[in-house]
Formats: structure tokens, C-alpha cells, sequence
């Protein structure tokens, strides 16, 4: 899959995404806008990496983040939507996970969470991805735009 295939497939729907990311650190939204011409749907991407910055810039509910910590399938689910919100995206994604190599929180390392939020609804995946701290990153950014593939019904070559 290919950042250059949702940019295209974005373009041609007239559609535009932006990125809230946590563990990836922005990742996903230098991916996009490696392809030339990603201006035209490429809105942003928040970077928040500390917990109290989910909250203050995404818009991740406080309560959530104190009850179950930043590494969450619904902290993802948020994350995309306050992507989508905060920067007028038609579609937003959501990171969140443990790159490791030690646990976060309890949490151990390679557990991550992806959320798609857009027009059919908002959707979380939960991976468990093996590697080094680089290998979880990058495989998660990989996850997270197959998640957006697949809800854009880009055919897979």
C-alpha cells in the first residue's frame, strides 16, 4: 500500500484528511505529504505525544486519559475525531501505542491503536505488532493508512 494511492483516491473524491498522532510522532502525515500534490488533501496533523496534549489539542476526553491512560482503542477513536474536527478534515486518524522498548503504563510494547473517523462512523483496530521501537512505528503507520485504504475502497494491486 502506498501513500501515493489515498492521496490520489482522496483527490478524485474530492476529500481531505488530517492526522492526530501519538506513538508515530507525525509519521503518517510525512508519509502523505511525501506525494507530490498531498496539499490538495492533506489539512494537518497534530502531534501529541504527551498525555495532557491528547486532551488539550485533540480533544481526547480528560476522564478517559486519567481512568485508562493514553494507550487506548477509544483514546484512538478520539484522537481521529478531534483530528477530522479541529482541523475540517473529511476523514482523521488516530495513533496511539507503545513503541517500546519497555511498557508503558502496563502496556506492553507493540500494543497499538489506529482510529479512522469519517463519514460512515468512527472505527478503532488493535494491533499487537513485533520489532523494534523504528519497525513498530513505521508498521503502524503502514496500519493506519490500510485502515484509511480500505474505507476508501481503494482496490488492493
Amino acid at each position: 500500500m502506498s501513500a501515493a494511492d489515498v492521496v490520489r483516491a482522496l483527490k478524485e473524491r474530492g476529500e481531505t484528511v488530517a492526522t492526530a498522532e501519538s506513538l508515530t510522532a507525525g509519521l503518517v502525515t510525512a508519509e502523505l505529504t511525501d506525494v507530490p500534490g498531498s496539499s490538495a488533501v492533506v489539512r494537518g496533523g497534530l502531534v501529541v505525544y504527551a498525555t495532557d496534549l491528547k486532551h488539550t489539542l485533540a480533544g481526547v476526553d480528560a476522564t478517559l486519559l486519567a481512568e485508562h491512560g493514553a494507550v487506548h482503542p477509544e483514546v484512538a477513536r478520539q484522537l481521529a475525531e478531534g483530528a477530522r474536527e479541529r482541523c475540517g478534515a473529511t476523514w482523521g486518524l488516530g495513533l496511539t501505542g507503545v513503541a517500546g522498548p519497555d511498557p508503558q503504563d502496563g502496556v506492553a510494547p507493540g500494543t497499538v491503536h489506529i482510529g479512522l473517523s469519517g463519514p460512515s462512523g468512527s472505527f478503532v483496530e488493535t494491533l499487537t505488532l513485533g520489532g523494534d521501537r523504528h519497525e513498530v512505528r513505521v508498521r503502524s503507520t503502514s496500519a493506519v493508512l490500510d485502515l484509511l485504504r480500505s474505507h476508501l475502497k481503494i482496490p488492493v494491486e
